[in-house]
């Protein structure tokens, strides 16, 4: 591997902020110094985000298929040259969009696959327009094991500076959840969560597993799941060696974790700590899809359609997707 990581950034969906926000992170002096980019989209998307976001970025062009790790400039771009700026609705989920979005992420995936880049970060996507693309399209984690071809379990984490938010069930319906919530769901959940978090620098990382049910179950008098399938969990993992406590009532172990008790919370579902972890710090949050053989992350906010086209898009949760994968992938290679 070279010196710096190589990271490849694949441009998102064209009619949000996704064009500014790739052209801000290329224009990052401290990224620039951590790790290599290689950009994948169409230069005409990225010059109008560049436009918008009042930046010049440098970058090298470089063809499809050329040894990336041989090329000695900081930042490449790899023009794909497959969506014209007339074609871009501005504000708005469009078949169009959703294909850009859809063959850079796989171009990207596909390069981390080969061992052509040591880590994948990507700039918003609109999930409406990614199905316009692709109608089975349900997330990143099964797009990205399909293209990987990765046969093992994969997870989506949300980090905030330090803190993890790890979940057992993800982008299914809430009346769904109870019945998804096996002993050995939970489990593997568990020690992904603690595989993850050890390559990603802790060394044993504090864990805390949230209940189901509101006050953990209050010893049975709201649910029984806390008692019959998670604290066993919990008990499985200790003997494991892992640094597991719970189950904890989901309305304050985020007041614990933020307070420095733990390094990650491992929820039962979704929103459990999604709505946590985007109120604590919805413009510095990051999703890393966890599991994979190198790593994969993104911004954890939306396309916001609302801000595109002004230039005013905050860069913070971006940059930080790109230096955790690009820490990330320093430490596989250490």
């Amino acid at each position: 591997m070279t010196a710096k990581p190589l990271v490849a950034l694949a441009m998102g969906d064209p009619a949000g902020i996704s064009p500014e926000l790739t052209a801000k992170l290329v224009a990052q002096d401290d990224i620039r110094a951590s790790c290599r980019l290689v950009v994948i989209g169409d230069r005409r998307i990225f010059d109008e985000g560049a436009r918008i976001a009042g930046l010049e970025p440098e970058l090298t062009m470089v063809e499809q298929g050329v040894d990336l790790r041989a090329a000695q400039e900081d930042a490449l771009f790899v023009d794909l040259r497959h969506l014209d700026l007339s074609e871009v609705e501005p504000r708005t989920a469009t078949l169009a969009g959703g294909k850009f979005a859809l063959t850079n992420y796989r171009h990207a995936l596909e390069l981390g696959r080969d061992g052509h880049v040591d880590a994948v970060c990507f700039t918003p996507f609109n999930k409406q327009a990614m199905r316009f693309a692709r109608a089975e399209y349900d997330d990143e984690i099964a797009f990205s094991a399909e293209v990987v071809g990765l046969k093992t379990p994969a997870s989506e984490f949300n980090v905030l500076d330090r803190l993890w938010n790890a979940r057992v069930t993800s982008h299914i319906p809430l009346k769904d959840v109870a019945a998804k919530l096996s002993s050995e769901r939970i489990h593997r959940a568990l020690r992904l969560t603690d595989s993850c978090m050890r390559k990603a620098g802790f060394a044993r990382p504090r864990i805390a597993v949230a209940g189901l049910n509101p006050h953990a179950g209050d010893g049975g008098n709201f649910g029984r799941e806390e008692i019959e399938v998670i604290a066993p969990v919990v008990a499985d993992g200790q003997r494991e060696g892992i640094a597991a406590e719970g189950p904890f009532p989901a309305d304050t172990v985020f007041l614990r974790a933020r307070a420095g008790a733990f390094d990650a919370v491992l929820t039962m579902y979704h929103d459990q700590g999604q709505i946590a972890m985007k109120l604590m710090g919805f413009d510095r949050g990051v999703t890393l899809l966890g599991g994979f053989p190198f790593p994969i992350c993104t911004p954890a906010h939306g396309t916001a359609y609302d801000i595109a086209g002004q230039g005013v898009a905050s860069i913070g949760a971006s940059r930080a997707a790109l230096l955790l994968a690009t820490e990330m992938a320093a430490t596989r290679s250490g």
